[in-house]
């Protein structure tokens, strides 16, 4: 070839390659905008969209397509919106400079796999196959409630000791479905923990190393706390089945008890103590409300299903239109109670951190 040749050759070249990057950044920029992995949310433009981040609209999908039980979803959506916020507070914090470690994105990463889990979404089948929808109790075997030995002997002898009254047995029900999630969630984060260990074995560097030594320490932690939080509240449960309710007892739902017994193990002083106490009345109260809403979302459920079955479509909409109204308010409801919940561990946790350092 001709010197002439040669340069038109490499000039064609040249200009391929420019398309080519300028296609790739397109694609690039695309696919890492903020555009793309904050959406927008339902309504406007957005319409059909329900979280402002792609990945946690993908779940909701997916969940829709499961036909998850009303409340269960009621209960995912909420769980996602906690997400949502922390994710979107987390990624202030990094333009800032604040995560360096990068131990909050970790810790985020560990609750998204965690919601993936207690919604059997992580792409694997839970063998524990626990359902922490206690409306729907109903279909476990009389007896084999709680899907763990020490729970369902400990609940047989309560309700035949003849010490608690029916309104009482409901209460004590609650107290021990939620130890019943509480023990999923932990053996859901173990599951987490010894996966991303398994994921971090081949280390590149010393600093990465130590880095990673660190997260790994603190998961494990983390772990030691929640188990110490199971122990407690097994034997808290186990007192309450032999002696019964106190009438100087001072809240009745269990994560309301939870909160209070960890704030007085705290170093609290008696004025914040005080303060606490009246807050969580206010947040019993919430509770309670949420767990209203959700058996009347289950009702109407139900009520819609039967008219659906019947085939009366005046009645059908009106049904649903209740139905949906209804989904709605429990779903925000349950955010603000357990955005007030993470606000409330993370005032004890603070405080008491506070005193341990003086």
């Amino acid at each position: 070839l001709s010197p002439l040749a040669l340069v038109s050759i490499i000039m064609k070249l040249q200009c391929v390659a420019a398309v080519l990057c300028f296609v790739s950044g397109v694609v690039m920029a695309g696919k890492y905008s903020r555009e793309k992995n904050e959406q927008k949310p339902a309504g406007g433009e957005g319409k059909g969209v329900e979280f402002r981040i792609s990945k946690l609209n993908q779940v909701w999908d997916k969940a829709i397509r499961m036909q998850l039980a009303p409340v269960r979803l009621s209960e995912l959506h909420s769980d996602l919106k906690i997400q949502e916020k922390d994710e979107l507070h987390w990624k202030k914090l990094k333009v800032e400079g604040l995560d360096e470690s990068g131990e909050k994105e970790a810790k985020l990463r560990q609750n998204f796999n965690v919601i993936l889990a207690k919604y059997e979404m992580d792409g694997k089948r839970d063998s524990r196959s626990l359902e922490s929808n206690s409306l729907k109790d109903h279909d476990t075997k009389e007896g084999d409630m709680f899907d763990d030995p020490r729970l369902d002997k400990l609940w047989n002898k309560a309700k035949s000791s003849g010490k608690f009254l029916e309104e009482e047995l409901l209460i004590l029900r609650r107290e021990f479905q939620h130890h019943k999630d509480k023990i999923h969630e932990y053996n859901i984060v173990m599951d987490t923990v010894s996966r991303t260990e398994e994921i971090h074995k081949n280390v590149i560097s010393p600093l990465e190393a130590d880095v990673k030594e660190h997260a790994v320490l603190q998961k494990h932690t983390e772990l030691k706390e929640k188990m110490r939080d199971l122990n407690q509240g097994f034997e808290r449960l186990r007192k309450l089945s032999h002696e019964g309710f106190s009438e100087e007892s001072e809240f009745r739902e269990p994560r309301v008890i939870e909160l209070w017994e960890s704030a007085k193990r705290s170093n609290l002083t008696q004025d914040e103590l005080d303060s606490l106490k009246e807050e969580l009345r206010h947040f019993e109260t919430k509770v309670e409300k949420h767990s209203h809403y959700q058996e009347q979302l289950e009702l109407s459920h139900q009520k819609l299903l039967h008219v659906e079955a019947l085939g009366d479509s005046e009645h059908i909409q009106k049904n649903k239109d209740k139905y949906n109204t209804l989904s709605e308010k429990t779903r925000e409801m349950g955010y603000k109670m357990k955005k007030h919940m993470q606000d409330l561990n993370n005032k004890i946790s603070r405080r008491g951190l506070d005193h341990n350092e003086l």
